[in-house]
């Protein structure tokens, strides 16, 4: 099934250069995870190639509705068994996929050939000889587990799209999505986007364990990755970077969503749903013992913003609402879209968080990046990276155990409604067990450079014992179009009793604030 996600996945593909093809499957020894990464590694030794696309009719010609009109045949692309609880679908080229995909699974033959795929005679017209197809390659390759049902089998992975890829946990639908690599996202220039170019499914013994072999023309890599499905649907991933020149912009474990709007504003979409976003929040477990909490923004002009770290814990793309009347949308279920954390294994040193929140207007643009950028360039030669990548179910309840007595769960802001010169922040908190009056949390706000903070007030909600409210109004100065806010929460011995709340405040796009 083609989705708005795998729509924006393919434009990345669409523009990227096609380097020089692997050998095709079948020749040679079984791939390792060992020989995957010195794969890796002799291509970053050698000048990148790139070359024409290969597609052959009727692939060259799809378009969005004609390319569902292609599907993978059961025993042939399709339903093909890895082990006892997982099966494979080789998916086609074409449309917006172009790129080839060599794809290896123990046990089944996977050259590329017209006949493993069945088309819609009403949608495609297959030419009278069908040419040579034996270079094309595949898109990608889709994964399916008993998920959620003993019995029957559900999707739990998609590797399509340069080097992106999307899973599942348990009782979630498609949302956010992961890749392998990313380079100079956010920066001066064009983003480039690393593609793979041979996936290898090691065994399927004891989760899934395959590998991705990545090319750019700035680098090489081999993502390595163990997938064990479930409430917590887990990828242990190894990143094995091989850089053909200095880069200064590398992006490690990127996740890209999409946040359209909710109640955080400033409101500039007229939809009739309250929300519509596959994250709300980005969230950073730092080296410190901190855990900030950053609300998304759909900002009127593109925002980047850096959180420097030393030894990250963990961070992640959280989709904070678990129920319908958040969203009120029965066909985007966006109150079911799963969260996904990254925690680093081993110590990743010096660096920061990188988010990217670029201006849209509707919900088919993914929007949001987040990854974490070492702070020394990565020169040629050998970089490993090694993390746990959690897709997770929504909500607070699924992220790692906070230690506090108060969790942010709602951000909402508008115009001070007496003077109509600020803005009037609201953020709701959650309680763990209620407290007393006087044992209330001391809020603070530091410094804010050009802007006025004024009205600052904590108090619980009436009629919801389980909820504390914060309140204040930001006033900007004439000439000040970004603040950067930061907000805490402390017990009256000094100890943090809340994640710290960040928010970086913009002018709309009149000028307002």
């Amino acid at each position: 099934m083609i989705t708005r996600r795998q729509t924006v996945l393919g434009l990345s593909a669409l523009f990227t250069p096609l380097p020089h093809m692997a050998v095709a499957q079948g020749e040679g020894e079984a791939v390792t995870p060992e020989t995957l990464i010195e794969m890796a590694r002799a291509r970053a030794g050698r000048p990148y190639r790139a070359r024409e696309r290969v597609l052959a009719a009727p692939f060259d010609a799809l378009d969005y509705d004609s390319y569902r009109a292609v599907r993978p045949v059961s025993g042939k692309s399709a339903a093909l068994p890895l082990g006892t609880e997982f099966r494979a679908d080789l998916l086609p080229p074409g449309w917006l996929f172009a790129d080839p995909v060599q794809i290896a699974l123990p046990g089944h033959e996977t050259a590329f050939t017209s006949e493993i795929f069945s088309y819609d005679p009403a949608l495609i017209e297959l030419p009278d000889a069908m040419p040579d197809m034996s270079g094309m390659g595949f898109s990608g390759i889709r994964f399916q587990t008993p998920l959620n049902v003993a019995g029957q089998w559900d999707e739990v992975l998609v590797l399509q799209g340069a080097s992106y890829f999307r899973a599942l946990a348990r009782d979630t639908v498609y949302g956010l999505s992961a890749r392998a690599l990313s380079l100079g996202t956010g920066g001066p220039v064009p983003e480039e986007f690393p593609v793979t170019r041979e996936i290898h499914v090691f065994s399927a013994d004891d989760g899934l364990h395959f590998g991705c072999l990545i090319d750019s023309p700035r680098a090489s890599a081999a993502l390595i990755a163990t997938l064990t499905p479930g409430s917590v649907t887990r990828m242990r991933c190894a990143l094995h970077l091989f850089p053909r020149e200095v880069l200064g912009n590398a992006g490690i474990a990127p996740l890209t969503s999409m946040f359209q709007h909710n109640a955080s504003g400033p409101a500039r979409i007229d939809d009739f749903r309250p929300a519509v976003h596959d994250s709300d929040v980005l969230v950073i477990d730092n080296g410190a013992g901190e855990r900030l909490w950053r609300p998304l923004a759909n900002p009127a002009s593109l925002q980047m913003s850096a959180f420097r770290d030393q030894g990250p814990r963990g961070f992640g793309l959280v989709q904070v609402p678990t129920e319908f009347e958040a969203f009120r949308d029965a066909e985007g279920a966006y109150h079911r879209r799963p969260s996904a954390w990254v925690r680093p294994r081993g110590d990743w040193g010096q660096g920061a968080v990188m988010l990217l929140e670029i201006p849209t207007e509707n919900e088919f643009s993914d929007n949001i990046v987040a990854f974490w950028r070492p702070e020394a360039p990565l020169g040629p030669g050998a970089h490993r990276f090694e993390y746990d990548l959690d897709w997770l179910a929504p909500g607070l309840g699924p992220l790692p155990v906070p230690e506090y007595a108060f969790m942010p769960a709602r951000t909402a802001s508008g115009i001070e409604p007496n003077l109509a010169t600020g803005r009037l922040f609201v953020l709701d908190f959650e309680m763990s067990g209620g407290v007393q009056e006087g044992a209330l949390p001391l809020p603070e706000i530091g410094a804010v450079p050009g802007a006025e903070i004024s009205g600052l007030a904590l108090y619980p909600v009436q009629g919801a014992r389980e909820k504390l409210r914060v309140s204040f109004v930001l006033t900007p100065e004439v000439g000040t179009n970004v603040a950067e806010l930061r907000l805490t929460l402390r017990h009256h011995d000094g100890r943090l009793a809340a994640p710290v709340w960040l928010y970086r405040w913009t002018r709309t796009a009149g000028g307002g604030v």
